[in-house]
């Protein structure tokens, strides 16, 4: 892929939101930056003009998809969540026919599927299910806020389970989904991130890891049988380690990443160290996908003021992945 540009497809998610307007302000940006992208941003044409400003780039082809209702920033209207999944549906049959390389999604509104009658948990789920994938992992990634770190460093957190109510999480974390797990973070991080041996670092679900079966057992009788299997593999996994002494700044040049048990477990601490620039990445699907670590934002839709550096940070992400998995072919 040398000498060829890298296709990258963006969704500009819920209309009456920020997505419209990050992604055109990280395409311009993204497109001066890299001289060897074309970007395809999806979506109704009508709500990109106002950022475009006169912006003209060869490299930029919209993929005009019509709103089926009419839309107000701020306002929530259910009638356009098929339009929602028709820019999803697009980008991800543009990946398998290799008409792009990756997918960039901007934040939707889950309510405004699932008002629409439509079973909708989010992205990852979604994209999972379309891609027939037996089992898929969410990765958040970014670089550590220069107040908290001494020198740039890279955090990353992946989920054992995604959105689940927290009563449900202990039943969705089996022996064979768990192994499943850390096996994609493993041979994900190798070809899509250049790292030869990952070193993962897995949390416990209870606190203090469990502290020896009195606050529970599920660190005995799955997470650390998992471990071992891994090991047996030739897995760098550790753990499991007690979750809130786990994620620590000082030792990010020694773990590659970290593995929570549950959403908020693991994703607190990233949002804290990364302060808007983290990306969302679905590992284990047949295709790329990146995305925002945030949502809609709907108070300070089309005013001008939202910040589109995640969505920047997610271009750049898809990029690497693009060209590391293109070397490692």
């Amino acid at each position: 892929m040398k000498n060829e540009l890298v296709h990258l497809a963006i969704t500009s998610g819920e209309p009456a939101g920020i997505g419209p307007e990050i992604s055109v302000q990280a395409t311009k940006k993204f497109l001066h930056q890299h001289p060897d992208v074309q970007i395809h941003l999806l979506g109704d044409r009508h709500l990109f003009s106002p950022y475009l400003d006169g912006f003209q780039n060869d490299r930029l082809h919209l993929v005009h998809l019509p709103l089926r209702s009419k839309n107000n920033y701020g306002q929530l209207n259910s009638a356009n969540a098929p339009y929602v999944l028709e820019m999803l549906d697009q980008a991800y049959l543009g990946c398998e026919q290799k008409q792009y390389d990756a997918m960039v999604t901007a934040p939707l509104q889950k309510s405004v599927m699932n008002d629409n009658g439509l079973h909708f948990t989010g992205h990852t789920e979604y994209l999972a299910q379309k891609a027939g994938s037996k089992q898929v992992v969410m990765m958040l990634c970014g670089q550590v806020s220069s107040s908290l770190a001494r020198s740039s460093e890279m955090m990353r957190v992946a989920l054992a389970t995604t959105h689940l109510a927290l009563k449900d999480v202990p039943l969705a974390i089996s022996y064979t989904e768990l192994l499943g797990t850390i096996q994609i973070i493993h041979q994900t991080l190798k070809t899509y991130f250049g790292i030869q041996n990952p070193k993962i670092q897995v949390a416990g679900l209870n606190p203090h890891a469990g502290e020896s079966g009195y606050l529970g057992k599920e660190e005995i009788d799955v997470i650390t049988p998992v471990i071992k299997q891994a090991q047996s593999e030739g897995i760098s996994v550790t753990g499991p380690f007690s979750a809130d002494t786990m994620f620590r700044l000082d030792v990010l040049d020694q773990v590659d990443i970290f593995l929570a048990m549950y959403h908020d477990q693991g994703l607190i601490p990233l949002k804290m160290a990364c302060f808007g620039q983290g990306v969302n990445v679905t590992l284990g699907l047949p295709i790329i996908r990146t995305s925002v670590d945030h949502g809609t934002a709907l108070q300070i839709a089309g005013r001008g003021e939202a910040n589109f550096e995640s969505m920047v940070q997610a271009l750049s992400v898809a990029y690497q992945m693009v060209k590391n998995g293109s070397s490692s072919a």
